[in-house]
């Protein structure tokens, strides 16, 4: 098992969740269900239908958003969310291909994180709607750390671009 924290301190992460695959919505669900092992999941976001960026030639996505309240640093969580995927079937062989279930660390603290297996705040999301649609749902002032702008900042910044997005009318 991996190390917790030290002190009794809680952590604010907050997480992208994405599938196109099998039923996209439940994949979601199991995974968030999942998440509740790694500390308290205090907010997730509506379920948004979103188009396949860079890779195009593949299935829509069902993404979402959560905020995890953890013990864990964001080293040995990152490690955790990996293992969730892995146990829900994620088989990693190439770049951005259809995914049974993908969890990312969006935001951790106000902290700044660059190492090779970690990099917070997460080096793309500023460009992703199917990343900030959702955490601008549940956390429209959650700051990036070195554009110090916050989620709802960032979305409306990206005007047209970014990938459409449709919010869907399922339960999260």
């Amino acid at each position: 098992m991996t190390s917790r924290k030290k002190d009794s301190s809680e952590n604010t992460a907050y997480l992208s969740l994405g599938s196109n695959m099998n039923d996209r919505a439940a994949k979601l669900r199991e995974a968030i269900k999942r998440l509740n092992s790694l500390g308290i999941v205090r907010r997730i976001s509506s379920f948004y239908e979103t188009e396949p960026m860079e890779y195009t030639d593949q299935p829509w996505f069902v993404n979402g958003a959560v905020e995890l309240c953890t013990a864990f640093e964001a080293e040995p969580l990152v490690h955790e969310l990996l293992s969730i995927e892995r146990e829900m079937g994620r088989v990693r062989t190439r770049s951005k291909e259809p995914r049974i279930i993908d969890i990312d660390l969006l935001l951790f603290n106000d902290e700044v994180i660059d190492e090779p297996e970690v990099q917070v705040p997460h080096p793309a999301m500023q460009q992703r709607r199917f990343v900030l649609a959702p955490l601008a749902e549940i956390a429209p002032d959650a700051m990036h750390p070195r554009l110090h702008k916050t989620a709802l900042e960032l979305l409306n910044a990206l005007g047209q671009t970014g990938g459409a997005v449709h919010r869907l009318d399922v339960p999260a």
